[in-house]
């Protein structure tokens, strides 16, 4: 049977090398050949490469650049890891690499990484789905970069949702980006996070709000690798999800009689929490 070779698609996370899965490291460290680029992804991750390992660095190479590895893979059945920052499912221009590769008889795989938006989550200490005050997370950039947004994609039109929104991609026009989300209905007083360089040895982590958005960002002189986090939640207390709840039951847990009474009674009054609890209850999933 033929090798033909094969390409993995590698998220490097955010910036740590600690951050990459199991499965990546694994999978960096098999590789002839390590594709990454030095303009997002940290080095340390190479620490996983092999000693004997062909190493490319693709900032400054167009995907033009990249084909002649691919076809020498496809040709010599080698293995390539090429890593990406972040998750490869988020702006990583994944997808013209995967039919270039299927084209070229190349078995792909994906391997997922750490996102930067849950990473900067993690830095603030703050859950972006919190139960009566955001249960969706919109991540998005702002309109009218160097990639054309799809009609209907606009900044204002997520931000009336009022819920936790992650923007990638958006800091040097952080003026713009303040002034949609105000159209879109945040208030000034809006908590929101400016994050550069996550998990990098030269992070920096800025707690803001809508209204002082474009101030700090341009106190810091921030303009590339900064993402900003928006939204009620990342400042909310008080509430609690049925999740851990005493009266909340699934396929695993009974609930006790008395703390189930609670949570209909307080139901009650909310029609929609009702019907959202009774939907849990009868797929035995959380919220």
């Amino acid at each position: 049977m033929t090798n033909t070779g094969k390409v993995w698609f590698v998220g490097a996370g955010p910036g740590a090398a600690d951050l990459l899965t199991l499965r990546a490291a694994r999978v960096i460290a098999e590789a002839d050949v390590v594709i990454w680029a030095a303009s997002l992804v940290h080095a340390d991750v190479l620490g996983h490469a092999r000693p004997d390992a062909e190493i490319v660095d693709s900032s400054q190479l167009p995907i033009e650049g990249v084909l002649p590895l691919y076809e020498r893979a496809a040709e010599r059945g080698l293995t390539v890891a090429r890593i990406h920052s972040g998750d490869p499912a988020l702006w990583g221009a994944v997808q013209e690499q995967l039919d270039l590769c299927r084209a070229l008889g190349l078995a792909v795989e994906i391997v997922p990484g750490v996102s930067s938006f849950t990473a900067v989550a993690a830095i603030v200490g703050r859950e972006l789905t919190v139960p009566e005050v955001a249960q969706s997370v919109i991540l998005t950039r702002l309109e009218g970069g160097k990639t054309p947004m799809p009609q209907g994609e606009r900044v204002r039109d997520f931000a009336r949702h009022g819920t936790t929104m992650a923007l990638f991609l958006s800091a040097a026009r952080s003026g713009q980006v303040q002034a949609e989300l105000l159209a879109g209905g945040y208030p000034a007083d809006t908590p929101a996070v400016v994050a550069y360089q996550a998990t990098w040895p030269d992070e920096l982590v800025v707690r803001c709000t809508v209204g002082t958005l474009e101030a700090t960002v341009k106190e810091h002189r921030l303009w590339k690798h900064t993402l900003f986090l928006v939204g009620p939640a990342l400042a909310a207390t008080g509430t609690r999800s049925h999740l851990y709840h005493p009266g909340h039951f699934h396929t695993y847990r009974r609930a006790e009689p008395a703390a189930r009474a609670e949570l209909r009674r307080r139901g009650a009054s909310r029609p929609a929490a009702e019907t959202t609890a009774r939907l849990a209850d009868t797929v035995g999933g959380s919220e």
